[in-house]
């Protein structure tokens, strides 16, 4: 395998907190079984709310202006211009099949502007940007032009910019109180490439003077050197070295993602070296992007997203925080102390905290309305669905509108709340229950890909005929319908898991599928699948003798 810029990695200090943390992966169009340009997001906070956003297109007067609300808090941040014209949105894909996904990853904390000037977060930023960007390029040049005019009011970030042709990954980070706008940096990722990052800046050293690949804010070294974050040469520069450090932790709980993700297309060799710069074994940081060894699926990247580093030594499954029934979740906070020693529990791509999450397709041989595809989730991306939506859909599904229910209110339709009603009860019986949630999950997924595919064939009909009215209504038709039957085929698995593993029972199946009865209709005794071999070997040895029978 080849693989191109090696970078540093690091995570901020929020990271290590509890925080937002989130996970991007991306694939070049020559890196995909099917030729699209893929992204992937898990947007990971425990005060977001799982639900589709959405912007219409519109045009608009001179003077009219766009408020600008604080993707964290919610705070009005102040105003800006509106553009002559904005795309419409499907979550962080527009119908020009741009997508834009992130990661936080702070930095070091004097470059964030807290005098309140700056106008624009992160998230204000992806979102302004879809809405006026019709590529990736586009989108990166925009980005930064409206932070040296209106200022970046947020922390250190790492973006995916991406469209039907080409992906980038960004990387961002203010000035201080003192000045406006940001120091960036955007390199574009090879079209056999696949790359990742996890909360940590992930670009160093590039060749500065490729300018078809490589895109930079203009005074980034000059301001860099005066302001003593670099020494170096201008060809050495290391965005990643100058704004963050790469301790050993920040390793672990962040690039662990970006390993366990690449471990999957890469010889042992690699994945060996890698893996040592993640346990801190290693000063040799893990590239910004590698060359896989085969072609990824649209499923490939999904499952990735359900990872825990599972059948690696970093297995979360494997050791007691996993508890009775081998859970891969770890309740929060992430560092504990023990006889004056701190600990750290894993942090694996698959989280409890997710909101919401997606695996974009932006695919160059089809037209737009029809190209790109938002395969869609809410809560943990482990247990929920991925539902396939088109970047030309206009109108959210009920069950994934904002105000369909909040993070204090549940309510039975919302997608958010079935999901995590599932998921809470597999966390506590993983290991007993997640083969029931494969079987819904996968029977959805696959379902709704062969529909995808047939949708496309009369999409792609309509588009010829120049029917845009119609490719609308079907496209609004069907996200509905697949939202719909997602969000009730986990309410229903929801109730089924409740009533099969009640009061630490397994009950039993017909050879229908059908709960066990016997031939009067009495619902039969229950079996008791008890816990793991480990976890009474553990019981035993915590109590010794305690528990021990005597022998007559």
């Amino acid at each position: 395998m080849k693989y191109g810029i090696f970078i540093g990695a690091a995570m901020a200090a929020l990271c290590a907190a509890d925080a937002i943390a989130c996970t991007n992966f991306i694939v070049g169009k020559k890196a995909s079984t099917d030729g699209s340009v893929m992204v992937s997001y898990a947007d990971d906070s425990y005060t977001r709310f799982g639900f589709l956003q959405h912007s219409k297109r519109g045009r608009h007067a001179p003077g009219e202006m766009r408020k600008v609300i604080d993707w964290g808090d919610n705070t009005p941040r102040g105003e800006i211009p509106q553009a002559e014209e904005t795309y419409n949105v499907v979550g962080n894909m527009n119908e020009h099949q741009v997508v834009i996904g992130e990661t936080t990853w702070g930095g070091y904390p004097e470059l964030e502007d807290t005098t309140g000037n700056s106008i624009l977060d992160y998230g204000s930023l992806i979102y302004i940007t879809l809405e006026r960007a019709k590529t990736a390029r586009d989108a990166i040049k925009l980005m930064g032009e409206l932070v040296d005019k209106y200022g970046y009011a947020s922390t250190g970030e790492t973006f995916s910019i991406a469209d039907k042709n080409e992906a980038w990954i960004m990387e961002m980070i203010g000035k201080g109180s003192g000045e406006r706008g940001a120091n960036w940096i955007a390199v574009r990722i090879p079209d056999n490439a696949i790359a990742a990052h996890a909360n940590e800046p992930r670009i160093r050293k590039v060749n500065y003077k490729d300018k078809e690949n490589v895109m930079y804010s203009k005074d980034l070294f000059k301001w860099a050197r005066k302001n003593g974050y670099w020494k170096g040469k201008d060809e050495d520069f290391s965005f990643a070295d100058a704004f963050s450090d790469h301790k050993v932790a920040k390793r672990r709980s962040c690039d662990g993602r970006v390993w366990s993700f690449y471990r999957n297309f890469a010889t042992p060799e690699e994945d060996a070296q890698w893996l040592k710069w993640v346990k801190g074994e290693s000063d040799e940081p893990l590239p910004l992007y590698i060359i896989p060894d085969r072609k990824l699926s649209r499923k490939d990247v999904q499952d990735r997203m359900r990872d825990h580093y599972e059948g690696t030594e970093l297995d979360m499954t494997k050791d007691l925080g996993a508890g009775s029934y081998k859970a891969p979740v770890r309740w929060a906070p992430n560092r504990y102390e023990v006889d004056g020693e701190t600990y750290f529990q894993e942090r694996p791509t698959a989280t409890q905290q997710t909101a919401w999450h997606f695996v974009s397709q932006s695919r160059g041989d089809m037209p737009d309305a029809v190209g790109g595809v938002l395969w869609f989730g809410t809560d943990d991306a482990n247990t929920s669905v991925y539902m396939p939506f088109y970047c030309s859909m206009t109108e959210v599904p009920v069950e994934l509108q904002e105000g369909n229910g909040d993070l204090y209110n549940f309510s039975p339709t919302a997608n958010f709340w079935v999901n995590n009603w599932v998921a809470n009860q597999a966390y506590h019986k993983y290991d007993l229950m997640i083969d029931d949630i494969r079987k819904v999950q996968s029977g959805l997924e696959n379902k709704f890909a062969d529909t995808i595919a047939a949708k496309d064939k009369e999409l792609l009909a309509l588009y010829e005929a120049g029917d845009m009215d119609a490719i609308e209504k079907i496209v609004n038709e069907e996200g509905a319908a697949i939202a719909k039957d997602a969000t009730d085929s986990y309410n229903e698995l929801a109730r089924y898991l409740l009533v099969k593993y009640m009061d630490g029972k397994r009950k039993k199946i017909d050879e229908n599928g059908e709960f066990a009865r016997n031939k009067y209709g009495k619902p039969l005794s229950p079996e008791s699948p008890g816990y793991s071999p480990e976890w009474y070997e553990m019981v035993v040895k915590t109590t010794g003798d305690r528990y021990k029978m005597e022998r007559k």
